[in-house]
């Protein structure tokens, strides 16, 4: 059962997040996004890790895909233009579809030589392991600043989004 789940979350996974980059639509892909996230967050609980799970769907499916939401529908693009002018000459008149196709083969090498550097050992006999409890604890007392911060971050890019966004009275 749970390699035929793997599967199921591991195809879903690669197949939406194929199609958010062959969409012209920008809301398709920022929807099938999602899809892909939810589908790491089962990949992530088949692992054992439902804490990374949870955190997941809150975090990247939940916050950071509902700015990307609002940017879309402030923005109103309705599809993707073709590059022109200088966007095309950096491109080499190759086009968005060529240089994504260069970046995904140099992924593919990068991730071919970090797994073949990876070392896999069992866990010690006296390790302990960490709860959400103590993860929690750990994020509000020693990483406030870095978690306060990013808070204002993520509302100082949605407040410029808007302003960005704004149509000028005439």
């Amino acid at each position: 059962m749970g390699v035929i789940a793997f599967w199921v979350f591991a195809a879903v996974s690669v197949v939406a997040s194929l199609l958010v980059v062959g969409q012209r639509n920008p809301m398709y892909s920022v929807l099938l996004l999602i899809v892909s996230f939810c589908a790491l967050s089962g990949l992530y609980i088949l692992l054992g890790a439902p804490f990374v799970a949870a955190i997941q769907i809150i975090i990247y499916a939940g916050a950071i895909m509902v700015l990307f939401l609002f940017v879309v529908m402030l923005l109103n693009v309705p599809t993707e233009d073709p590059p022109s002018g200088y966007h095309a000459r950096l491109l080499g008149g190759a086009g968005p579809r060529h240089f994504g196709a260069v970046l995904s083969v140099v992924l593919v090498i990068e991730l071919v030589v970090a797994l073949g550097r990876l070392q896999l050992s069992p866990t010690p006999a006296g390790a302990t392991t960490t709860t959400v409890y103590d993860i929690g604890v750990r994020l509000f007392h020693e990483y406030t600043f870095a978690f306060e911060a990013t808070s204002v971050l993520i509302l100082v890019a949605m407040v410029g989004a808007v302003v960005l966004a704004r149509k000028e009275p005439r």
